[in-house]
């Protein structure tokens, strides 16, 4: 009962693992497999932008009658006649002003924020999985320390009767005795639905219920000092990443738009054909042409459009100083929340330790006439309260060591050396760059 750890250390060997809870989360989180479609469509918008830069070819037919009447003193093909047309084309893009290669530079960097962005939320999951996991397993043992205490005053109420009944005690230390009692029911009763809503969010997460849980495998090591920490988390964070790779999207973005004001040349092809079929008539023709478009005025819309270009591009370096910002209080944070929390075990365990000597040498006492009913009942509470705040001690040391691992971008499957593997987003672009003519990519 004095540690989370020592008091879960006898689980059997079939119980489930911290590790047994990330890797099911991982292969079974709706929200993360939510993101990974995310890169995927990152992948399909940098097909979309190279489909750009290659020949549009397109197929056009029709088919029908034809009726002509006419005063002409010298007229041919009179009355109804079937026709039928058919035109091939082909346009070749040869400048746009910059616009295809600035989109295709703006899809590379819309794929590297989309994969930022799940790592990122790789590692979320990963810290919510460890909450929850130690969150039960706290619950647990509060409820532990809870229904001993229950059992206890139980005790104590009973002996303070027997001794109401041969008048050692009054009607006074009996009441104390029972107040206890249901006050410890009570909590015993809190510490019950804090637990029931610990194991809802845990099965939320893991996909299955919380069962025998083993006690957690020590923490990583962590940097020493706040400057290293926020070092590696400068370079490594994930969510940091993303908002730069954004900028760069936005950036690009500003060049997309700007690309609308300048000329445009395209090389277009078309072969035609066409059939008479009643007098055997057929005409064709193969024409290829070199066709620039030039804007001149179209109401300022596309000067609007850089404008807001530009505005999106600000407020992506805005956005990434105000992540950067966070991502500093949140290293500060976790850094000294685990240093407080560290102490506060110290403290815990030592109190624990005094509180045992003291309520044991309360009973004696009370044994003997020298302490009251109400004394022993303040020692028994003082040792309940230390063993617990040992218990919340510990469980806010572990998750704040993991917080510190989450603003650092530390919490990576390679890391946590999970049995499973890792999914790569460079698969699926790979598919569609092997096969980007197809339309189903089931």
């Amino acid at each position: 009962m004095a540690s989370l750890c020592l008091a879960l250390a006898c689980m059997p060997a079939g119980a489930e693992t911290l590790k047994d809870a990330l890797q099911a989360a991982y292969l079974q989180n709706p929200q993360l497999e939510a993101q990974r479609k995310q890169t995927a469509q990152a992948q399909e918008q940098l097909a979309q932008a190279r489909a750009q830069r290659r020949p549009q070819v397109t197929a056009s037919a029709s088919y029908g009658y034809e009726s002509v009447d006419t005063n002409r003193p010298f007229a041919f093909n009179n009355g109804d006649q079937p026709v039928s047309t058919a035109q091939l084309q082909a346009t070749v893009p040869v400048y746009t002003g910059g616009r295809i290669a600035s989109g295709i530079r703006q899809a590379k960097a819309g794929i590297n924020t989309a994969n930022a962005q799940l790592e990122g939320a790789g590692q979320d999951l990963i810290l919510q999985v460890i909450t929850a996991y130690v969150d039960v397993l706290r619950d647990r043992e509060t409820i532990s320390i809870r229904e001993n205490s229950v059992a206890l005053l139980e005790e104590q109420l009973q002996a303070a009767l027997d001794r109401f009944e041969v008048g050692v005690v009054t009607r006074t230390d009996v009441a104390q005795s029972e107040a206890r009692l249901e006050g410890a029911r009570a909590s015993l009763a809190a510490a019950q639905a804090a637990l029931e809503a610990s194991e809802a969010g845990y099965a939320f997460l893991v996909g299955q219920s919380a069962g025998d849980l083993e006690t957690v495998p020590p923490a990583p090591i962590l940097p020493e000092t706040i400057d290293e920490a926020l070092q590696v988390a400068l370079n490594q964070n994930p969510d940091l990443e993303a908002s730069r790779f954004n900028e760069t999207v936005a950036a690009e973005g500003v060049k997309s738009a700007y690309s609308a004001l300048k000329p445009t040349v395209s090389i277009v092809g078309t072969a035609s054909r066409s059939d008479t079929y009643d007098d055997n008539f057929r005409d064709t023709s193969v024409t290829a042409v070199a066709q620039a478009s030039v804007p001149l005025f179209e109401g300022g819309l596309r000067r609007s459009q850089v404008r807001a270009a530009k505005l999106q591009r600000d407020s992506a370096r805005f956005q990434t100083d105000n992540v950067e910002r966070q991502l500093r209080a949140q290293v500060a944070q976790a850094f000294f929340g685990h240093q407080a929390a560290l102490k506060s075990i110290e403290a815990s365990q030592r109190q624990v330790e005094a509180a045992e000597i003291a309520y044991e040498g309360a009973q004696e006492e009370l044994a003997v006439g020298v302490r009251t009913t109400l004394d022993v009942l303040d020692q028994e509470q003082q040792l309940l309260e230390a063993r617990l705040n040992l218990i919340r001690a510990q469980r806010d040391a572990y998750v704040a060591a993991h917080q510190l691992l989450r603003a650092m971008g530390g919490l990576e499957l390679d890391r946590l050396q999970l049995d499973v593997v890792a999914y790569d987003p460079d698969n699926y672009g790979e598919f569609v760059r092997r096969n980007w003519l197809l339309t189903d990519t089931e």
